[in-house]
């Protein structure tokens, strides 16, 4: 199998992927409503649920989209006779507030600070102290924007306690950091095949229990190629998607999801973590600081502050980079100037020594010393300081 150009992506998705699973795309054409498709959508279905939840119990949808598809999807097909607490503590929570308002649901935004944990006890106080009853929460496991890790177990005992149905988005968790949705109380999680999976984009899906997914819906739909119990019920039917699927990406996740098992989750999230491990000591050295403390950082993306040297400049450092084979994010936190950096994908600790010494390569570029001791005064301090 000749080998195909490696890219090093450092952006949170999609992820850096191996050579057989770009290859596994290589298929003859074929009717995505023949038995040997549908074969392989009930394949993939399973292997994912079983990943997080029991396949007995629980069921994976899969649509053709990006993982905010699969969002928009709970929000739009479960959420609308009730009322919705989201949590919005980055962009990613931001965003389902704003899907919600598209679809004109009756929701409620809790606020939280983005570098740092929710405090459970406000959440539950907002909870209670709202004049109507809550109905469904919805909150962002791994905010993508800064790499907080948001413990939704403990959010999922409060949904418990209160009745409320919990949605996670799980879009750069899934499939590295452990979950178990009966123990976590989680009724909808949404993810994509691109990120932790390390697959190609294109596949997003929901897993939810069978006995939520069964229900008859009294309400008119308020959506249509997005309705999560209209696919559901098609798959379990036909074992296919309504509409037109991205079959080779299909392909492609199988793979994925084949070299997923060889390596385990558990395997996976302590490669992940090591690689960040290094980025952190390198950044540190470098005298860099990044925005979520370690005790709640999520190992999966960092956020890292921006030096104040008038001539830095992002989008000058990104083509930097990407004219050495690696790319880089730029933030998404307004008041807070910071580029992101992940670890996911089918990287080595080579790849992250690799960034760090064009890093250093970058700094000195611009006239910034890479010393710590030189470096702490002209860099924004982080919030926590």
């Amino acid at each position: 199998m000749e080998s195909v150009k490696r890219n090093i992506l450092l952006n949170p998705g999609p992820a850096t992927t191996t050579d057989s699973v770009k290859y596994a795309q290589v298929v003859p054409d074929v009717c995505p409503r023949e038995k040997e498709f549908c074969d392989l959508m009930q394949f993939v279905s399973f292997e994912l649920t079983g990943l997080v939840a029991h396949p007995d119990a629980y069921t994976t949808v899969l649509f053709g989209g990006s993982g905010t598809a699969a969002v928009e999807s709970v929000l739009s097909s479960v959420m609308t006779d009730g009322v919705i607490v989201i949590i919005n503590n980055g962009a990613y929570g931001k965003r389902m507030c704003e899907i919600a308002d598209a679809y004109q649901l009756d929701w409620i935004e809790y606020q939280s600070k983005p570098d740092q944990p929710i405090q459970l006890d406000l959440l539950e106080s907002f909870i209670q102290g709202l004049p109507q009853k809550v109905s469904y929460l919805a909150v962002v496991h791994n905010e993508t924007t800064t790499g907080l890790l948001n413990d939704i177990e403990a959010i999922g005992t409060i949904c418990l306690e209160n009745d409320i149905e919990m949605m996670v988005d799980a879009m750069s968790s899934f499939a590295a950091i452990p979950i178990d949705m009966n123990k976590m109380n989680i009724s909808y999680l949404a993810a994509s095949s691109n990120k932790n999976l390390q697959g190609m984009a294109g596949v997003s899906f929901v897993v939810a229990k069978n006995t939520e997914l069964e229900k008859e819906i009294a309400t008119k739909p308020t959506n249509y190629y997005l309705n999560l119990y209209l696919q559901y019920k098609y798959f379990i039917e036909t074992g296919q998607m309504r509409f037109t699927p991205p079959v080779q990406t299909i392909y492609a996740l199988k793979q994925a999801l084949i070299e997923l098992n060889d390596e385990s989750i558990k395997d996976r999230y302590e490669r992940y973590s090591l690689l960040w491990e290094t980025l952190i000591s390198g950044i540190t050295r470098l005298g860099l600081k990044y925005l979520v403390p370690k005790e709640h950082h999520s190992k999966i993306i960092t956020a890292i502050v921006e030096p104040t040297c008038k001539n830095y400049d992002f989008n000058t450092m990104h083509d930097y980079f990407y004219d050495n084979g690696i790319t880089i994010y730029p933030g998404k936190l307004k008041d807070m100037n910071s580029f992101r950096v992940a670890n996911i994908g089918n990287l080595t600790k080579s790849d992250i020594d690799l960034f760090l010494s064009l890093l250093e390569k970058y700094l000195q570029s611009i006239g910034i010393e890479t010393k710590e001791e030189n470096l702490s005064s002209i860099l924004y301090e982080t919030q926590e300081d």
